[in-house]
């Protein structure tokens, strides 16, 4: 690789404007990070303000480019406002990346808590819907820039393909990310915005760091790799999905684990 290609390939972002949602930690800050690395203009979307302004910090110390906004991804008002603000202050949207979510409790399929289910679903899924229809809006909407008028990563998981034990609400989400993904990439295709998923396994993130050690030690030997991913495993994988170097990859579920799920 010459010198040229690979200052092309760390910076293959270079004044795009990253909407990042979970932003606050684990994957969605890794990503954030990433893409400013790369010299994008990122904005870092989280319910937690506090925890997202970290993310901010970080990132503008090392003299990238961030902003910090609250955003409720299951609260239509929440996402209209956030992309409103986005048109008015950048006037576009190159990329975003719906990494936003929760994890639950596990419970037997009989027994399970109604409000839990409805928690997730709302969040999970109805949270990418409502990130996609505003997002795809504007993106639809704007002048392409190199044949691309955006390029979007929902964030699944390996749930999405086979069933997390215990978490019917969690499976069902994740496996309906999917579909909404590829809806969204085949109908916006031809105005040339991809849209394609990315499906973590087990990674180390804040959502598993309260579980025992004992537990963590046995979801490690579970892995094909014998360890957890990081965040930054997973960051990598959405952040070239957004790049010019997947340019003809769309509508697709890209695992991300180490090997454990081969489809």
């Amino acid at each position: 690789m010459s010198d040229n290609t690979l200052h092309n390939t760390l910076h293959n972002n270079k004044g795009r404007i990253a909407l990042v949602t979970g932003a606050g930690s684990g994957i969605g800050r890794s990503a954030a990070e990433l893409f400013a690395e790369q010299g994008a203009i990122v904005i870092a979307a989280d319910i937690n303000f506090e925890a997202v302004n970290q993310t901010v910090e970080g990132i503008q110390t090392q003299g990238g480019q961030c902003q910090a906004i609250t955003m409720d991804i299951a609260n239509e008002a929440s996402v209209e406002s956030v992309i409103a603000f986005i048109k008015k202050e950048f006037g576009r949207l190159d990329i975003a990346f719906n990494n936003g979510g929760i994890s639950d409790a596990q419970h037997s399929f009989i027994d399970f808590p109604t409000d839990s289910f409805d928690r997730m679903i709302d969040i999970n899924l109805k949270g990418v819907f409502l990130c996609l229809k505003h997002e795809l809006k504007l993106m639809s909407e704007q002048k392409a820039v190199d044949g691309l008028r955006g390029q979007i990563v929902n964030t699944s998981s390996g749930a999405g393909l086979t069933p997390a034990p215990g978490q019917p609400h969690y499976t069902a989400a994740k496996h309906a990310v999917l579909g909404l993904t590829r809806s969204a990439a085949q109908e916006f295709a031809r105005k040339g915005i991809r849209v394609n998923s990315v499906l973590p396994g087990l990674t180390e993130t804040g959502m598993i760091h309260n579980q025992p050690k004992e537990m963590l030690e046995g979801l490690a030997r579970m892995s094909p790799t014998g360890k957890l991913g990081q965040s930054i495993d997973v960051a990598r994988v959405a952040v070239w999905l957004c790049s010019p170097e997947s340019q003809w990859v769309n509508g697709q579920a890209i695992v991300a684990d180490g090997g454990g799920l081969m489809h």
